[in-house]
């Protein structure tokens, strides 16, 4: 067994005083040791978090312990450290990006739980579509699934016409966490789909739950793991270095800030080329030192843990 532990975990549900509860959670944060990235909003809480074993049972068992929240549930990994270097616990208007015009609350597709899902996956009349990121899915993808060229789930409006003719198949859509599909699939309702289901809890539940089967590759993570495994029955890597295109699974962010891309590098091509993706990036002057992870915690200016996170960005933002 690991000695730390990785929380991931979403709740929609109403926050009055979302500013407030946000100062409240950073507290309690701050005494239980742990890191990670929070998002609170009037919509719901949304976050990572990484710390010792009792801090996060400690952890849980305070959110939980909230009415607003009893109906959240913990995705629990190990790992053999912090995935954090830092805490960030912000303010924001939505807990995932989309500007979609649903209400999970209101309407969202059919949950699956993993073992269901792992049941229906194969059924000749159900598609599988993956509402993550390009580079997310670069990296792992259920087999057969489809897939959308989209930087982030505020472009799915963009791409619903690539399975228009398949409104009469029952769609499962899946992310991560499990997060973006309650969005996403309320959304596909909206626009005339009928049989619409998610994957709850998302890519890593089922990995936890039911082993992983036919997820090829790995799961990109928003943590210094940057991607994990998930298949634990036939796994399978399905991605090439976008340097020398060898097979590999190893993603990384760019070490030039200006970039930052997300891009798989196997190790050679990670050392030979300091971490970077493209030779221009290597002459950035203002290059990230890397170290053979390809993860760098994000600066904020204007952040502390106790003061808080200050931004020019977005009126909402404390």
């Amino acid at each position: 067994m690991k000695p730390y532990r990785v929380l991931l975990y979403y709740c929609y549900t109403p926050i009055e005083n979302p500013e407030q509860f946000r100062d409240e959670h950073h507290r309690l944060c701050l005494d239980l040791n742990l890191l990670g990235r929070i998002i609170i909003a009037p919509e719901g809480l949304n976050g990572t978090v990484s710390g010792l074993p009792d801090d996060c049972e400690k952890y849980m068992q305070a959110v939980k312990a909230d009415p607003r929240f009893e109906a959240l549930e913990f995705k629990v990994e190990e790992h053999d450290d912090h995935a954090f270097k830092k805490l960030h616990v912000r303010l924001k208007e939505e807990i995932v990006n989309s500007d979609l015009p649903v209400n999970p609350l209101e309407q969202t597709g059919k949950h699956l739980e993993p073992d269901e899902f792992l049941k229906l996956k194969d059924d000749p009349d159900v598609v599988l579509v993956d509402m993550r990121s390009n580079y997310e899915h670069s990296v792992g993808k259920f087999k057969g699934a489809i897939t959308f060229d989209m930087e982030n789930l505020r472009e799915l409006p963009e791409h619903v016409h690539e399975i228009e003719h398949l409104k009469d198949k029952k769609i499962i859509t899946y992310c991560t966490g499990g997060i973006k599909c309650e969005k996403a699939s309320a959304y596909l309702l909206s626009r005339g789909f009928e049989n619409v289901y998610q994957l709850h809890g998302g890519i890593i539940k089922y990995g936890l739950e039911a082993g992983g089967e036919d997820f090829d590759g790995k799961c990109y993570v928003f943590d210094n793991r940057v991607a994990v495994d998930v298949n634990q029955v036939n796994p399978a890597v399905i991605s090439t270095c976008y340097r020398c295109g060898t097979t590999t699974d190893r993603m990384i962010n760019c070490a030039s800030p200006v970039c930052n891309n997300h891009v798989t590098l196997c190790e050679a091509c990670g050392w030979e080329h300091q971490g970077t993706c493209s030779d221009d990036c290597k002459q950035d002057p203002q290059l990230r030192a890397y170290d053979g992870t390809g993860y760098y915690a994000k600066i904020s200016d204007g952040y502390t843990p106790l003061q808080g996170y200050k931004s020019l960005v977005g009126s909402l933002i404390k």
